[in-house]
């Protein structure tokens, strides 16, 4: 509930401060007093759109501030979601600045403007009569039927199995996309694929062919500079190797005197050794070297598919071809497999499925449960309100699934003896939707913690008894949530709990706005004056007691 409400620097107030009760809180002044002001400084905390034109003083911030009772609302998880610390009493502010910026807080943390609307949709529920036109609405009824059948725990399996439901759907689609699309590229593909298989592609292969056709390409001179340089270290008559031994025994002498000439012989010698293992290589080598034409042109055809290949597939090493030739290995696999996956998410779908529908049938029997009885109280309680003939249905029809289950409902309703019950839009006047909806208020009421229910003049059209019972109604709802009443009729008035009265002053430079508490005297003097004019009679004020059960 609200139990403290503070604006500051918002239309026509200044600054006003009030602290609600528990029950029915009226509130009466002259038409154009501001009344409204106060529902559009609660639509600020509410999420709706800040205007800067709004500020009763340009040069300062608006200030709109609420304090909430929440403990009865079960709202913790709503708080967990929303990252949010619990506090109760809970602190809602507005602030809009001169420049426009609007900011949002609770309990002092900055929120956005949908998360302020999240939490202040469960706290505050303000109807007017223009605000009727809610109730001819399916999914508003369907809510409706929600909160009095108490299926808050069915609707939740139904949604988590609902969004089970379609993402799989939504994955089945995405795949059966993707088969279409794969399908058309297979037939390339695999012919990319076979044509990359069939070339038997080896890391470095390309390297080792091309120095195998440069040596056989040039045979001749390969053969014929390696025989000469086998021929300089071996030759008889002037032979390296000869020499370096004839220099190895020239220094066997002498080493015995220093250690610097051991060192140039175990050179001498370690030099010779490898000369003589490359002279052996070079006679291997040169042995190897024959010109070979036939296998030349085998050489040149396999770098010609190389060669192809690249240009095809815009690479440059063997490296890159394997890649491709893997990327498209997959792709083909993909689509010879998508058969069974997509058969595999068929399934998924359908049990998916079988468990929505069974969801959506343990929620549609919990709704459709209550129909009966919700149907007999409206019907009860709009007799009572002065439409003695109405009749009042709830038909449930089935339907496609939707995040709100696998109903349609429809609030049929007649005002008058022997006419047809039609759908809420195309029968109700506004005065019978005012009733209509205080009703079904009325029953909602008695069935779990509501938000503060704000009615703002849903009594035009009536008066009499009707406006008697009203009030009643009014002040029996608000046993059970804190009700708070913009009015303009005596007979509703009388029954609050608490009263405030809304009226205007001018000061020097402008007119402002305020409202106070009306003391128990002042109430009465207020109601007799609804009732009998600005000068009330003592017949008036006999009223004003008698409506109050003041006696």
């Amino acid at each position: 509930m609200l139990s403290h409400l503070q604006i500051k620097n918002y239309a026509l107030i200044e600054h006003l401060e009030i602290s609600p009760d528990s029950e029915l809180n009226i509130i009466t002044g002259e038409t154009g007093a501001g009344k409204s002001i106060l529902l559009g400084a609660l639509g600020l905390l509410m999420g709706k759109r800040a205007d800067v034109k709004a500020l009763y003083d340009q040069e300062k911030k608006c200030i709109v501030e609420g304090s909430f009772e929440i403990e009865a609302y079960s709202l913790k998880g709503l708080f967990e979601e929303l990252d949010l610390d619990f506090e109760n009493p809970c602190l809602i502010r507005r602030e809009i600045a001169p420049n426009g910026k609007s900011r949002a807080f609770i309990n002092d943390s900055p929120v956005t403007l949908d998360i302020l609307k999240q939490l202040s949709e469960r706290l505050i529920d303000v109807h007017s009569q223009h605000d009727s036109i809610l109730l001819g609405d399916s999914d508003y009824q369907l809510d409706l039927l929600d909160a009095y059948s108490g299926s808050g725990n069915e609707l939740l399996v139904y949604k988590k199995a609902y969004k089970e439901y379609k993402t799989t759907q939504a994955q089945l689609k995405k795949l059966e996309e993707e088969s279409i699309s794969l399908k058309k590229e297979f037939d390339y593909n695999s012919f990319l694929l076979e044509e990359l298989s069939e070339a038997h592609l080896k890391e470095g292969e390309q390297e080792d062919i091309e120095e195998k056709l440069a040596v056989l390409e040039n045979a001749e001179e390969v053969k014929m500079r390696l025989s000469q340089v086998s021929t300089l270290l071996n030759n008889p008559d002037q032979s390296l190797i000869a020499a370096l031994q004839e220099s190895h025994a020239q220094l066997n002498p002498i080493v015995k005197f220093s250690a610097s000439y051991k060192e140039l012989k175990a050179r001498l010698q370690s030099v010779q050794v490898e000369l003589s293992d490359i002279a052996d290589e070079l006679e291997i080598q040169e042995e190897k070297v024959e010109y070979d034409p036939e296998q030349i042109q085998l050489l040149k055809d396999r770098l010609d598919i190389l060669f192809r290949l690249h240009q095809k597939h815009g690479t440059q090493e063997i490296s890159e071809l394997l890649a491709i030739r893997a990327d498209l290995s997959e792709k083909v696999e993909n689509v010879l497999n998508f058969d069974d996956k997509l058969n595999r998410l068929k399934k998924e779908l359908v049990l998916s499925n079988e468990t929505l529908q069974e969801a959506g049938q343990n929620l549609r029997e919990r709704r459709s449960g209550v129909i009966p009885e919700m149907e007999q109280k409206i019907v009860k309680l709009l007799v009572e309100l002065g439409i003695p003939n109405a009749e009042f249905k709830v038909s449930l029809e089935a339907k496609e699934a939707t995040a709100n289950g696998i109903d349609e409902v429809e609030f049929l309703f007649s005002a008058n003896k022997g006419f047809e019950l039609k759908g809420l839009k195309k029968v109700a006047s506004g005065g019978e939707f005012s009733r209509l909806m205080l009703a079904l208020k009325y029953i909602l009421a008695e069935k779990s913690a509501m938000p503060t229910l704000i009615f703002d003049e849903v009594d035009t059209g009536i008066s009499g008894e009707v406006a008697v019972k009203m009030g009643q109604l009014m002040r029996q709802m608000s046993k059970n949530l804190q009700l708070i009443a913009i009015t303009h009729l005596h007979q509703i008035a009388g029954k609050g709990t608490s009263h405030f009265f809304v009226y205007k002053s001018d000061t020097p430079d402008r007119t402002v706005s305020t409202m106070k508490k009306l003391s128990q005297d002042e109430r009465i003097l207020e109601i007799a004056k609804m009732i009998g004019g600005e000068n009330p009679s003592e017949s008036s004020i006999q009223s004003a007691l008698e409506l109050m059960e003041v006696m």
